[in-house]
């Protein structure tokens, strides 16, 4: 089973930037209900959208004020013990994180690391990539960050 997420949010001063999970340096952070871990949500979407899941709204809906704030580790955590519920793992994600700064080369090892841990995947599950817009839109301008995140998932042997 396949999925597909996408997310993004606006970029903002005197907020953390958390992305794959991770606490990044950088002046600014994401704005958002939970903490804005744009790389995180896409995959939480992936991952709900591949098990019959519905969405990452559906699950932790931005105006309940239970999430305002949660770390999007949280969330990936959640998500995983749903899918565990289902009898299903994780085989594959594909993502790509789209942004003019910070560069995500330097995290993406971390990134995978904390990612695979929470899923209970091996690190060489999980490809992470960093694009710019070029300049394009508001992400170009450096105004927000985006990700996109493709994910395979399928029923345990233990399941079936």
């Amino acid at each position: 089973m396949v999925g597909i997420g996408y997310d993004i949010h606006r970029l903002v001063e005197k907020r953390p930037l958390y992305l794959g999970g991770i606490r990044i340096d950088f002046n600014k952070g994401l704005l958002g209900h939970s903490d804005g871990d744009v790389l995180l949500h896409a995959i939480s979407d992936a991952l709900l959208g591949a098990a019959h899941l519905g969405d990452i709204g559906q699950h932790f809906p931005p105006d309940d004020n239970r999430y305002k704030d949660i770390s999007s580790n949280d969330i990936l955590k959640n998500i995983a013990g749903m899918l565990e519920n289902k009898g299903i793992c994780v085989r594959n994600i594909d993502a790509i994180v789209i942004c003019e700064a910070p560069k995500i080369l330097p995290h993406v090892a971390s990134m995978k690391k904390n990612i695979a841990t929470i899923l209970k995947v091996a690190d060489t599950a999980i490809s992470i990539k960093g694009k710019t817009n070029e300049g394009i839109g508001a992400i170009g301008e450096g105004n927000a960050i985006a990700a996109w995140a493709v994910c395979e998932v399928e029923k345990s042997n233990a399941s079936t």
